[in-house]
């Protein structure tokens, strides 16, 4: 079962590489494209608003001159949904990507994902995401991160924190579970 957090984080992962790369805000075409790579359908367009669907997840796009994307558990709960927003912070003059819980007062989790912040007169990724997709194997469902993701984490964060709850993660060899979410984190290509 898919949930929203598995589509929410490879999503930001693509959002942050037009970020990155390009210096601007990815386009509702281009957010809409990264959904159907994920596995979702494109149920409508039009109006200023997208709707697409997996079989557990729904994702509104709403593109206007920030890109705001709620991403439901397709039965509904709300307590598990998820917002990724993109938005130019003028006063910092920086672009900005943020994957908050979509109702703080009923999300059962603690979403610990530090936000995208690329300076836009430096160019430079003034934070330390740690993003990429999911993949389920025997042990359990992984956050698959590359080595460049890593050794940023790993100069500038704390290994031992969840990136994505916040909790406790515990390392052997490439791979780490947190003990309080229970997802794990793997580096592909990467040592510990």
């Amino acid at each position: 079962m898919q949930e929203p957090i598995a589509v929410a984080v490879p999503l930001a992962k693509r959002m942050m590489d037009v970020i990155v790369s390009e210096k601007r805000l990815p386009s509702g075409e281009e957010v809409k494209e990264s959904l159907k790579e994920l596995g979702l359908e494109e149920l409508y367009s039009g109006k200023g608003l997208a709707l697409l669907r997996s079989r557990d997840v729904v994702a509104l796009i709403f593109p206007r001159e920030n890109i705001v994307v709620d991403v439901l558990p397709a039965s509904g709960e709300v307590s598990d949904a998820l917002e990724v927003i993109a938005y130019h912070d003028k006063k910092l003059n920086s672009l900005i990507l943020e994957i908050l819980p979509a109702n703080d007062l009923e999300y059962e989790g603690n979403i610990g994902i530090e936000p995208v912040i690329v300076n836009l007169e430096t160019g430079e990724l003034e934070s330390v995401p740690v993003l990429g997709d999911f993949e389920e194997d025997k042990d359990g469902f992984y956050l698959v991160i590359d080595e460049e993701t890593f050794e940023r984490w790993k100069e500038e964060g704390d290994l031992n924190t969840c990136p994505l709850c916040g909790g406790e993660l515990s390392w052997r060899g490439k791979r780490g579970l947190c003990l309080d979410c229970g997802y794990g984190v793997k580096v592909r290509g990467g040592n510990e």
